[in-house]
């Protein structure tokens, strides 16, 4: 059953099933159907997210175990709430808390597990980055010493680390180490020493090769029988595009739970492009949440700010440039470990072809060369769900980008031909491997990378978004309304958004207000402290970013004592995702202190003194995030409401929007006169409508919004008669019902 609209909330951080629990009433009185849990399976001690699960077979100890997820689903279904779990097929924890990695530690390639994860055996020993320094110079110290442990028997001591021991274990230490599975380094080898396929650049998740039936099985055992019990009646799948098979593995799932259970992909669609034809309902709707933002932002005052910008920071508006660019950063730091991986492959794929003998760094280049022409995720050859148009179009991107800058081309196109048409096993593990690092490429490039450079107009700047394309047209967007799949979900936030969605709105009203924004651009340079700040060192761009981090997260002190250490940390993490002074893995505190510094002083100042200009913007957001509302919640899809967000919500990014919220002390925003109540009000109104209506709304019918004076009309076209919602400033919203002839 498709969910009415769905609540998607944050476990761990202090929220137990318990504590979910105590919340429900709350949340039924919203008006959702479905609860939407992040991961619930055993994950590394103290995780704030749950995604470094150690045990898919178990549901988290921390979080209440399985009585207490049996336990929520039975008060949830009793107040007519179904269940939606967040899964992650991709990977697991890199750690000796896994038990199956620990099994393949202690048993090697004999381990009934050595298959289930993605370990290149053919490289030697499981490679374990581990140490803080060079085993070499810990065994010249005795740092490193056999012991007994209770459990594991004989283990390797290394400080913290007890690693298991197989063979005999008397004699020099050397020789034991050298009849181990596994080989301990120091942890810069994770760049490019490793020897197991990561997450992204994150070594200490390993992927899992679910690609395979029984590993497919022991890592789905829970999950399936908690949908088989009724405990749970939807799935969410985490990261589909690092698997090596996606389709295969969709069908599989499908075909386990059967056609009534929804299941949604976290998947991210680059402009125009379809979503493969797999057997789910849809996305979890990053797309939509985009063209929310896109056709709410007029283009001339997109084109008045990105001047600005330019003129401001001395950039150019081109953000090709500058998603190549971080793309080649990425690749060569980053994700080396996965470019020397396609390096080995595309040699043995090349290897009985008579006509090709690239040498090293040839290959390199063309593997260099064809991942930073990607202009998608990830293609789906070997597999036949996806557009074939839309797959040869990313190619000849990819054959173009090669042929204008490899010198000569000739590796590359022939690589490429692999991809498209792989005819031998050799050719088929380059294809795969290169489709699974494609999507890192440009999520660690894009989202990671540029978004953080590239900042003319930050509300672009997000998540399944591109700056590049930041606006769209009444007309095309009313035409995606109506073309929108029933069972799609539609998000504004989630917990990898970069900013919440009504911080979004308040950056979209820069687009409005272009005026304001130069105003408030000349204001806080010629203040003071910011001048002593640039004459410090401290660069334009991150004045620029501080000012509309502030901008979208601004509350008085009052209400968010916090500000200055939260914006702070945010232009701290925005820093180090840019890469230009500072970077995550080796970051320059010298060098950040400064801007740190300044934001906050900005933030106090704000508090104690709001920029007219910056509360003209802030005004003028409240009215783009109620039409927001308007926009998802009376959509064809399924609107996912992000954790607080029924309430005003101006989050930053990561870990700022993981924060803890309480949906019981929201109810009291129904009394509230604020932007807040008028929010809460909305939603629940519209909520209330939408179960009412739920067949004229999945049907036909397109979604329009207007400008009208110093507000909005947004119509929800359906077979039942149309939807009215009217935003205006300072002004309630008013929701009406038109007879059914408005929406012949």
């Amino acid at each position: 059953m498709l969910p009415i609209a769905t609540y998607r909330l944050q476990l761990r951080n202090g929220v137990d099933f318990p504590r979910v629990i105590a919340d429900l009433d709350a949340i039924a009185r919203l008006g959702v159907s479905h609860v939407y849990l992040s991961p619930v399976f055993t994950a590394t001690t103290g995780s704030t997210h749950g995604y470094d699960v150690t045990n898919p077979d178990e549901v988290d100890p921390a979080l209440g175990g399985i009585e207490g997820l049996r336990a929520l689903a039975s008060e949830a279904r009793a107040r007519g709430l179904g269940l939606i779990l967040d899964i992650v097929p991709n990977h697991t924890a890199f750690s000796l808390e896994n038990p199956w990695l620990l099994d393949v530690l202690r048993h090697g390639q004999a381990s009934r597990y050595a298959s289930h994860f993605d370990i290149d055996w053919s490289a030697g020993p499981l490679v374990l980055p581990w140490l803080p320094r060079p085993v070499q110079a810990l065994l010249a110290e005795g740092a490193l010493q056999v012991a007994q442990d209770a459990v594991l028997g004989k283990v390797l001591e290394v400080g913290d680390l007890r690693l298991p021991l197989q063979g005999e274990t008397e004699g020099p230490l050397e020789e034991v180490l050298a009849r181990q599975s596994w080989q301990l380094a120091d942890w810069q080898a994770g760049t490019d020493s490793i020897t197991h396929r990561r997450f992204f650049n994150i070594t200490e998740l390993i992927s899992m090769r679910v690609d395979q039936p029984e590993v497919f099985d022991d890592m789905h055992r829970l999950i399936l029988d908690l949908v088989a019990s009724g405990d749970v009646q939807g799935l969410r799948i985490d990261h589909v595009d690092g698997l090596r098979a996606p389709g295969a593995y969709l069908a599989r799932l499908r075909d386990k739970v059967g056609p009534e259970v929804p299941i949604w992909v976290e998947k991210i669609l680059v402009g125009e492009e379809p979503l493969p034809q797999w057997p789910v309902e849809g996305t979890t709707g990053y797309e939509h949440g985009r063209d929310i933002a896109r056709v709410l932002t007029p283009p001339d005052g997109l084109s008045e700010v990105t001047k600005l910008w330019c003129e401001a920071v001395e950039r150019s508006p081109d953000y090709a440039s500058t998603l190549t660019a971080a793309k080649r950063e990425i690749l060569r730091h980053d994700l080396a470990a996965e470019v020397l991986r396609l390096v080995d492959l595309g040699r043995r794929a090349l290897a009985q072809d008579p006509e090709y003998d690239p040498g090293p760094e040839t290959l390199r280049q063309s593997v260099i060369g064809m991942l930073e022409g990607m202009p998608v995720y990830r293609t789906y050859f070997g597999e036949p769900h996806q557009s074939a148009a839309f797959a040869e179009e990313a190619l000849a991107e990819m054959r173009a980008h090669v042929t204008a800058t490899l010198r000569p081309p000739l590796t590359a196109l022939r690589l490429i031909e692999a991809v498209a048409k792989a005819q031998t096993p050799e050719e088929a593990a380059f294809r795969d491997l290169f489709q699974q690092t494609s999507g890192a490429v440009l999520a660690k490039s894009a989202e990671d990378t540029a978004l953080y450079r590239f900042l003319p107009y930050p509300a672009a700047c997000e998540v399944g978004a591109s700056p590049d394309a930041a606006t769209l047209s009444g007309d095309a967007f009313a035409a995606a309304s109506a073309r929108l799949a029933p069972g799609a979900m539609v998000l504004t936030s989630t917990h990898d958004t970069k900013r919440s969605e009504d911080a979004r709105m308040r950056l979209v009203a820069c687009a409005h207000l272009p005026d304001a924004v130069q105003v408030l651009w000349r204001e806080t340079c010629a203040l003071p402290r910011v001048q002593e700040a640039l004459a410090a060192g401290v660069r334009r761009d991150e004045v620029w970013a501080l000012m509309h981090s502030l901008l979208a997260a601004w509350h008085p002190a009052t209400e968010a004592p916090d500000l200055p250490d939260r914006v702070a940390a945010y232009l701290q993490k925005a820093i180090r995702e840019a890469k230009e002074i500072s970077v995550p893995g080796y970051p320059d505190e010298r060098a950040e202190a400064p801007a740190l510094a300044l934001a906050h002083d900005l933030a106090a100042a704000w508090q104690a003194d709001l920029p007219e200009a910056a509360a003209a913007l802030i005004d003028r957001g409240e009215v783009l995030a109620l039409v927001q509302v308007a926009l998802k919640t009376l959509s064809r899809g399924v609107p996912d409401f992000y954790r607080g967000c029924e309430g005003a919500s101006f989050c930053l990014t990561d870990p700022d929007n993981r924060a803890a919220v309480d949906p019981t002390g929201l109810m009291a925003l129904e009394a509230a006169e604020d932007f807040a109540g008028r929010k809460y009000r909305l939603t629940r109104a519209l909520l209330a409508l939408r179960q009412g209506r739920i067949a004229d709304l999945r049907g036909a019918g397109e979604t329009r919004v207007e400008r009208a004076g110093r507000g909005y009309t947004v119509r929800r076209l359906t077979e039942g008669g149309a939807i009215c919602v009217e935003v205006r400033a300072g002004r309630e919203p008013r929701v009406e019902e038109e007879p059914r002839e408005i929406a012949a």
